[in-house]
C-alpha cells in the first residue's frame, strides 16, 4: 500500500511504516495537482498537516482508504463526509499537547519583558541608545502570583495549566463541555503535586485572569471580540495558539491600540497563509506562524502514533 505524507512526516514514522510493509511517499504536491498525483500512483493513505485541504472533491475523485491529520484540529479535512464514505479518518490529539503549551509559555514569557520588540530594536540601536533601551524596556512583569485564564480545559489546555501551576500562577479556566478537571504536575524525580480545576464561567474568566490563552477549536463565529475584550482587565496580556478565527483579529488590534489588552501573541491566524498586514506591523504583539506543534519531539510522537493508527487499521 502507498501513504503520501504530503505535509512532510518524522523519518521514525517513515521507517515504522516501511517496516510495516508501506510504502512512503515525501513529495510535496500543489494543493491543484493532488488528485491526479492520487489516482495516477494509486495512493491508498493521504497524510497531512494544517497545510493540505481534503475536501469533498478530493474525496469523491480518488480512492483513498485513509486521511491522517498530523496534529489536533481537522478542520481541513471534511471528516464526516470522509468516513460516510467508509474512508478512515484519524488524527493525533496528545501527540503535540506539550509543543503547543510551551510555546505558549515562551510567547508570555517574551511578552512580559518586551523580547518581542527589544529583540527587533536592540540589533538596530543597540549600540547608539542602550540607555535609553534599558529604561524603555525595565517596566517588565512576573507571572508567578498572576491569574493565568484558559480558554478550553482539554488536553492542550490542561498541560498549559500545568505549566502555569509549576511557574506559580493561580490557573481559572472555561469550558462549557467541561465541569471540572484533575491536573498532576509531575516533577524530573517522579513527584507530582495534584491539582482539581472547577471550570468557570466565560465572563468570570475574562473578568479575573491576567492572562487568557485560547484552546478551542475553530467556530463558526469569534469567540473573542469587542463585548469579550470591554469584559476583560485593562492590560490583560492574551495568546491565541489554537485556531484563526476564534479571536476578532480587527476588534483585537483596537483593542491594543487602546490598552485595553497590554499585548498579545498570535500564533494562528484568520486568513492563513496572509495574515492581516495591520496586526503583523502592532508593536505590541508577539508572532509565530503556526509553529504551535512544530518541535522535533512532537513531530517524532505524532509520526510514531499515525504510523501506529494506520498498521493497526490497514495492514
Amino acid at each position: 500500500m502507498k501513504i503520501l505524507a504530503n505535509d512532510g512526516i518524522d523519518s521514525a514514522a517513515i521507517e515504522a511504516l516501511q517496516a510495516s510493509g508501506f510504502e512512503v511517499i515525501t513529495t510535496n504536491v500543489a494543493q491543484e495537482q493532488l488528485i491526479n498525483y492520487i489516482n495516477t500512483n494509486k495512493i491508498d493513505a493521504l497524510l497531512v498537516r494544517s497545510a493540505t485541504k481534503v475536501r469533498k472533491d478530493l474525496i469523491d475523485a480518488t480512492k483513498l482508504k485513509l486521511i491522517g491529520r498530523g496534529g489536533v484540529g481537522m478542520d481541513n479535512i471534511d471528516v464526516d463526509y470522509a468516513k460516510s464514505k467508509g474512508i478512515h479518518v484519524i488524527n493525533t490529539p496528545a501527540a503535540s499537547s506539550h509543543s503547543v503549551a510551551e510555546l505558549v509559555f515562551a510567547h508570555l514569557f517574551g511578552m512580559v519583558r518586551f523580547l518581542y520588540d527589544s529583540n527587533r530594536t536592540m540589533p538596530l540601536d543597540g549600540d547608539t541608545k542602550f540607555n535609553a533601551l534599558k529604561k524603555a524596556y525595565a517596566n517588565g512583569r512576573e507571572l508567578k502570583g498572576k491569574t493565568m485564564g484558559v480558554f478550553g480545559i482539554g488536553r492542550i489546555g490542561q498541560e498549559t495549566s500545568k505549566i502555569a501551576l509549576g511557574v506559580g500562577m493561580k490557573v481559572i479556566a472555561f469550558d462549557p463541555f467541561i465541569e471540572k478537571v484533575h491536573i498532576d504536575v509531575d516533577f524530573f524525580d517522579g513527584q507530582k503535586i495534584g491539582f482539581d480545576i472547577k471550570t468557570q464561567t466565560k465572563e468570570s474568566v475574562l473578568k479575573e485572569a491576567d492572562f487568557i490563552s485560547f484552546h478551542v477549536p475553530a467556530q463558526k463565529d469569534y469567540v473573542i471580540s469587542t463585548t469579550e475584550f470591554n469584559m476583560m482587565k485593562t492590560g490583560v496580556g492574551i495568546v491565541n495558539a489554537s485556531r484563526g478565527g476564534v479571536i476578532d483579529e480587527v476588534a483585537l488590534v483596537t483593542a491594543l491600540e487602546s490598552g485595553k489588552v497590554a499585548y498579545a501573541a498570535i500564533d494562528t491566524f484568520e486568513n492563513e497563509p496572509t495574515p492581516a498586514l495591520k496586526l503583523l506591523m502592532m508593536p505590541n504583539i508577539s508572532l509565530t506562524p503556526h509553529i504551535g506543534a512544530a518541535t522535533l519531539e512532537a513531530q517524532e510522537r505524532i509520526g510514531l502514533e499515525l504510523a501506529e493508527i494506520i498498521a493497526k487499521l490497514l495492514k
